[in-house]
C-alpha cells in the first residue's frame, strides 16, 4: 500500500511538471508546488519519520485518521447522535437550555421520544384539579441557621460553582451579569474573586483547598489567612460562603487548572506561578478532623460576620457522612447549608478514573444526606443545595422531591452561554469562547448578548417548575415530595422514588 500511494503521488506530481511546461500559467504553478509538497510529505512519513507506524504504511492518507479524531466529538454530535442519546448531555437537553436562553419555541410536536415503558423512565402524576402556575410560590428559600446573623433569601436555582480560570472573563461576566439581572446567585468556583465576578450579582465565594483568594503560599504549601479571606468575604457582593471538601468530577481529588489556562492575570489572582499547572491539595490543610472542621466553619462564620456559611462534596464514605453530621448536632454547632455534589457532575479538568468510578451519583447522594439531616435533627437547620447536571424542570422537581432546597447548575448554565458541548473545557480551545483564555476565542462571546440569555434560562426554568408543579396540583414548590416522582423498574412495575430512596428497608452500600 505504502508503494501504492507513493507511485500515485509521484504519478501527479510529474504529471503537474508536464502541464506546468505546456500551460505556463500561475493556476499551474500553483498545482506543481501543492503536488511537490505533498510528493515531499509522503516521502517523510514513510522514510524519515519512525514515530507512527501507521504513517510509514500509509503515507498522507494515514493523517486523515488525525483530522477524523480531531473532530470526531463534532462528527457525533451534529450527524450520528440522535435527540436521547448523546452524552453526557443528550441533544434533547441542550436544545431547551438553547429555546429558554434565546426566547425560541420550546414545544414539542408529535409526542414524547421518550420510551415510556423502558426501565428507568421517570415522571409525575398529575392532578384532576391543577393549580393556576401564575400563582405558584416557593420560588425562593431562606439560608441561614440559627448561628447565622446575615440570612440570604436565594433563589431555588443558582449557577454552581465554575472558577475564572476554567471560564473565560467574558463568559464570568456574562453570568454574573445575568445573575443579577435574574436575582439569583453566582458561585465564584475556588479560583477565587476576580473583577469579572464584580458585575453586580450576588457571589457565593467559595474556598476550595488552595485557598485561593482566602489563603497564600507558606513553604510550597497553600494556607488559609484570615485576613485576606476577610476582605474578599466582607464584599457587598458576598452573600454565601462555600467551603469546598469535593466536587463530582473528582472527588478527593483537589482542582487541576492547566498550565495553558493559567495566565499571567490568573495566576496573580491565585496568587501562583503564571503558565504552571497547579493542583489544589486533596484536603484542607485548616483542619483535620470534624471538630477542627467546626471550628473553621465557626470562624469563617465570624470573619465574614454572620453571613451564611456552607460546605460542599460529594458523597463518599456514608459512615463518615453520618459520623459527621452527628458531630454538627452533638456540638450544636453546623454549617448553614450543605451543596451535595453528585458523581456525574464536572465542568473541567478531570481525571478519567475520578470522573468515571469515583464518588456517589446525586440520587443517592443527595437522599442520603436530606435521611441524616432529619435522622439527627438538622433539617430545619441546615438547607441542602444539590448539584448534579440539572437541565430542565422535571430534574428541578426531582432533586427538590428528594430533599434539595435549592439547585446549583453548571454545565447548564455554560449551554445557556452559547457552549456547543465540544468537549475540549481543558484544552484552553472551546470553539465559543467559554472555557478557554484564548483571546480570540473569548472575544466571540459577547457579554451584552449572552447576560440577557443567562438571565432568560433561568427565568424561563423556573416558570417551567412552576408550571409542573401546578399540574400536580400543588400550591408551592415546597410540597413537593419523593412520593410524588415515579419511576419505572427492570420489571416493568412504578414505584415512587420515596420506596427506591426513603423506605425503611432501604440499605445504601456504605
Amino acid at each position: 500500500m505504502r508503494d501504492t500511494i507513493l507511485s500515485v503521488v509521484i504519478i501527479v506530481n510529474v504529471l503537474c511538471g508536464v502541464l506546468v511546461y505546456f500551460m505556463p500559467q500561475m493556476g499551474t504553478y500553483i498545482l506543481l508546488t501543492i503536488a511537490s509538497a505533498v510528493t515531499l510529505l509522503a516521502i517523510y512519513d514513510a522514510f524519515i519519520q519512525k514515530k507512527h507506524s501507521l504513517m510509514r504504511a500509509f503515507p498522507i492518507v494515514a493523517r486523515l485518521r488525525w483530522v477524523f479524531e480531531e473532530e470526531r466529538e463534532k462528527i457525533q454530535q451534529y450527524f450520528i447522535e440522535d435527540d436521547l442519546n448523546g452524552r453526557p448531555i443528550n441533544r434533547e437537553k441542550r436544545s431547551i437550555v438553547y429555546q429558554r436562553a434565546k426566547e425560541q419555541i420550546e414545544t414539542l410536536p408529535f409526542g414524547t421520544q421518550h420510551d415510556v415503558y423502558a426501565k428507568g423512565y421517570e415522571f409525575v402524576k398529575h392532578s384532576i384539579f391543577p393549580k393556576d402556575h401564575h400563582q405558584i410560590k416557593g420560588e425562593r428559600v431562606v439560608i441561614g441557621s440559627d448561628k447565622c446573623s446575615q440570612k440570604y433569601n436565594a433563589s431555588i436555582i443558582n449557577i454552581s460553582a465554575m472558577s475564572f480560570g476554567s471560564l473565560s472573563k467574558n463568559a464570568i461576566m456574562a453570568l454574573n451579569q445575568g445573575a443579577k439581572m435574574g436575582n439569583f446567585a453566582h458561585n465564584t468556583g475556588e479560583g477565587g474573586i476576580s473583577p469579572y465576578h464584580l458585575q453586580g450579582g450576588d457571589l457565593i465565594f467559595q474556598i476550595g483547598t488552595g485557598y485561593f483568594g482566602a489563603g497564600k503560599s507558606v513553604n510550597g504549601k497553600r494556607v488559609f489567612d484570615a485576613e485576606i479571606f476577610k476582605e474578599n468575604a466582607l464584599r457587598s457582593e458576598v452573600k454565601m460562603i462555600e467551603i469546598k471538601f469535593s466536587q463530582g468530577a473528582k472527588p478527593g481529588h483537589g482542582g487541576i487548572l492547566p498550565a495553558k489556562k493559567n495566565t499571567e492575570e490568573i495566576a496573580e489572582i491565585r496568587a501562583v506561578e503564571p503558565y504552571t499547572r497547579v493542583d489544589s491539595p486533596p484536603a484542607h490543610d485548616a483542619f483535620s478532623n470534624f471538630d477542627e472542621m467546626i471550628a473553621f466553619i465557626q470562624q469563617v462564620r465570624e470573619l465574614s460576620e454572620g453571613k451564611p456559611v456552607g460546605i460542599k462534596f460529594c458523597v463518599g464514605d456514608n459512615d463518615e457522612i453520618e459520623t459527621m453530621i452527628k458531630t454538627f448536632a452533638e456540638a450544636n454547632n453546623y454549617p448553614d447549608f450543605i451543596a451535595v455534589d453528585g458523581g456525574e457532575g464536572g465542568t473541567g479538568s478531570a481525571p478519567l478514573e475520578f470522573s468515571n468510578y469515583i464518588g456517589t451519583p446525586l440520587l443517592e447522594g443527595l437522599s442520603f444526606v436530606n435521611k441524616m439531616l432529619k435522622k439527627y435533627g438538622l433539617k430545619e437547620q441546615v438547607k441542602i443545595i444539590a448539584s448534579g447536571k440539572a437541565i430542565d424542570a422535571f430534574d428541578v422537581v426531582k432533586y427538590l422531591a428528594l430533599g434539595a432546597d435549592a439547585i446549583g447548575m453548571a454545565r447548564s448554565f455554560m449551554l445557556s452561554l452559547g457552549c456547543i458541548q465540544a468537549r475540549e473545557c481543558n484544552l484552553d480551545t472551546c470553539p465559543v469562547g467559554v472555557a478557554t483564555q484564548e483571546k480570540d476565542l473569548v472575544k466571540a462571546l459577547v457579554v451584552e448578548y449572552k447576560n440577557v440569555r443567562v438571565k432568560n434560562y433561568h427565568n424561563k426554568t423556573i416558570s417551567a417548575v412552576k408550571e409542573v408543579v401546578a399540574a400536580m396540583g400543588k400550591e408551592s414548590i415546597t410540597e413537593v415530595e419523593p412520593k410524588h416522582i415515579f419511576r419505572r423498574n427492570k420489571a416493568g412495575d412504578i414505584t415512587s422514588l420515596d420506596n427506591i430512596y426513603y423506605a425503611e428497608d432501604t440499605v445504601l452500600a456504605s
